[in-house]
């Protein structure tokens, strides 16, 4: 058998009363996909609970808050996707072990883990590890490519004209509703309004 599947067994939708959690990083990100992924899992909207404009990477959030809350032993935490849960490996062990101590399982998607079973919790560590790998690499890879532009003085000042390359990037990354506003200009070295403007852009292309 499968080592990682070793830890994940299939959903059963008779199972267990399913607590569902979405989050996107900015107020201009939609909610209802995941809110419509949650439905198909067998979540009931009255069981949905949700962060709108907040990122992964802190952990005060007040929806996640009363989604746990709401848990109770034997119940399931249902995200559509690890990285809507939490974006680094300690976030995630924590909620791993708090859903442990609790007798709680989690569905990513389909496949529910047991935080409490020794394969589950590798799985999910394994999973989470890659998450943030992900997210530390899209983050090395373009604040590289600002180096080089700004080493060829192809960038000047605070606020650059970024490259059609560069704001092609930019709108996936904020597509992805993995970063805020904040983030971006950080790791674009711009000013919140060059990324405004180039967000506005998109909207007009």
């Amino acid at each position: 058998m499968n080592v990682a599947m070793r830890g994940a067994f299939s959903y059963s939708p008779a199972m267990t009363i399913k607590i569902g959690y979405a989050r996107c990083s900015t107020h201009a990100q939609d909610l209802e996909a995941q809110r419509k992924a949650l439905f198909e899992l067998g979540v009931t909207e009255d069981r949905i609970y949700t962060d709108h404009g907040l990122t992964g990477t802190g952990r005060d959030r007040p929806g996640l808050a009363q989604a746990l809350a709401a848990l109770r032993e034997g119940d399931t935490l249902v995200v559509s996707k690890l990285d809507r849960l939490a974006r680094s490996v300690p976030d995630a062990r924590d909620i791993a072990q708090e859903l442990e101590r609790r007798g709680v399982t989690l569905a990513l998607g389909p496949t529910i883990h047991d935080p409490s079973d020794p394969m589950g919790r590798m799985f999910f560590n394994i999973v989470a590890t890659f998450a943030e790998f992900e997210a530390d690499l899209i983050r090395m890879r373009t604040r590289e490519g600002m180096a080089i532009a700004k080493a060829k003085g192809k960038l000047r000042g605070k606020s650059p004209k970024l490259s059609e390359k560069q704001r092609k990037e930019l709108w996936r990354m904020h597509d992805s509703g993995n970063y805020t506003i904040s983030d971006l200009a950080e790791i674009f070295s711009v000013s919140r309004p060059t990324v405004y403007r180039t967000l506005n852009k998109q909207q007009t292309a």
